[in-house]
């Protein structure tokens, strides 16, 4: 039987139109764009003190969960009277005027614009200039298992701690943890980014060989990487009870620090978090206390007595390209993930004894953010073939251009 065009529900005062309520979006749960509208507004106290009050990229999944989202910054021009918004300026010169959810029925809008994910900015809509969160992004390479990931946590827990600041930690959503702390709103990117730098530096220096600073993904080992560049003024994570385009539909949850090392990112799906919060609530209910919120004079003093971060390696071709001392390969640039695999394992198949040889954390599938969408990069670190033995770099097996069919100066 044909599901219906379109509902309108009523939340907190408001009418929401939702379109094609009976749309399956995760087919393996069952679960349909009204279950999603309706997870969203049942949690919403928790939603929206990670997402309330700040602009928002949306991050549409029009297609459905198999196929890559398209960010969208500007807010829609017939967007409801209950969504507010706010105009960002980039570092790029553009700008944008951004979606602003303060309730749950603006929850409850997005996701029917198709987004599963919120992902706002760590500013506030009256200060965009000033973060007040700095986020702590741990996101571990392959072949690193969950203790390990707890153990960085724990460690940048005391990092934060010995600066006077306090992380509330979350699931990702996906394999890695994320750690919130709420900053007053005195600093600039730049600042917020540096102190966000420093901490992870700490953190490597305390767990060296558990933890890495490296910002270059092929010089990381089998570490979790401390994500400092997540607060750069462009960037946006996804926050607090953001459902996450997996199969299972996972989402990224709230945890007290008793409960993170027994913890698994699978076990919070969109049906067990709705019956944790509707027992206990949100742990993070108390990150906006004054309490809880810090300063970054402790880690901008340990900027100062680090000295600046060691740069990377440049390329002696005049082109200020970064030269990697890794023997890497690009295997190819492709549209969606799965092209990407079918790639990688064209290429193990044509090189088979020197695919035995690699290691988890030597195998890079990078999703790279294209104009609007992400893209697929493929490489390989040789390190652990003898030098003798290493394939060569070959034509790439696909090679998709993101930026087809777009032009400005000096693009060729």
């Amino acid at each position: 039987m044909a599901g219906r065009d379109a509902e309108i529900i009523k939340v907190g005062g408001h009418e929401v139109r939702i379109s094609h309520p009976d749309k399956v979006v995760f087919p393996q749960p069952g679960l349909t764009k009204r279950d999603l509208v309706d997870y969203y507004v049942a949690v919403a106290d928790g939603a929206l003190r990670g997402a309330g009050g700040r602009p928002m990229v949306l991050k549409r999944f029009v297609k459905g969960i198999d196929h890559e989202a398209f960010f969208q910054k500007r807010v829609p021009e017939n967007h409801p009277e209950f969504i507010d918004t706010a105009t960002l300026h980039y570092a790029r010169g553009t700008s944008a005027e951004e979606a602003v959810v303060r309730d749950a029925a603006g929850l409850a809008w997005v996701v029917n614009l198709g987004c599963l994910d919120l992902n706002p900015h760590p500013v506030r809509a009256e200060d965009l200039d000033h973060p007040d969160e700095l986020r702590v992004d741990l996101d571990p390479m392959p072949g690193v298992d969950w203790s390990q990931i707890v153990d960085v946590a724990f460690v940048a827990a005391e990092v934060l701690d010995d600066v006077g600041l306090v992380g509330w930690p979350k699931t990702s959503g996906s394999r890695g943890l994320h750690l919130n702390v709420r900053i007053a709103a005195e600093w600039d990117f730049r600042q917020v980014r540096l102190a966000a730098e420093t901490l992870a530096r700490e953190v490597e220096r305390r767990a060296p060989g558990l933890a890495t600073a490296r910002w270059w993904k092929e010089e990381r080992g089998e570490s979790v990487f401390v994500d400092f560049n997540q607060n750069a003024k462009d960037r946006t994570v996804a926050s607090a009870y953001s459902v996450r385009p997996l199969p299972d539909a996972r989402v990224s949850t709230p945890l007290d620090w008793g409960e993170v090392r027994d913890s698994r990112p699978e076990r919070f799906t969109v049906a067990t978090v709705l019956e944790r919060f509707a027992e206990r609530g949100d742990p993070h209910a108390g990150i906006d206390e004054p309490a809880s919120v810090g300063r970054l004079d402790g880690l901008l003093r340990l900027a100062e007595e680090l000295g600046p971060a060691e740069k990377a390696p440049r390329g002696g071709g005049g082109d200020g390209r970064r030269q990697s001392t890794m023997p890497l390969i690009e295997i190819a640039r492709t549209e969606t993930k799965p092209e990407a695999i079918a790639a990688l394992e064209q290429w193990k198949a044509t090189h088979p004894d020197a695919s035995k040889l690699l290691h988890p954390a030597d195998v890079l599938v990078d999703g790279m953010r294209g104009s609007s969408s992400l893209w697929y990069r493929v490489r390989v670190n040789l390190q652990h073939v003898p030098e003798a033995e290493r394939p060569a770099q070959e034509p790439l097996i696909a090679d998709y251009d993101p930026w087809a069919g777009r032009e400005w100066p000096g693009r060729p």
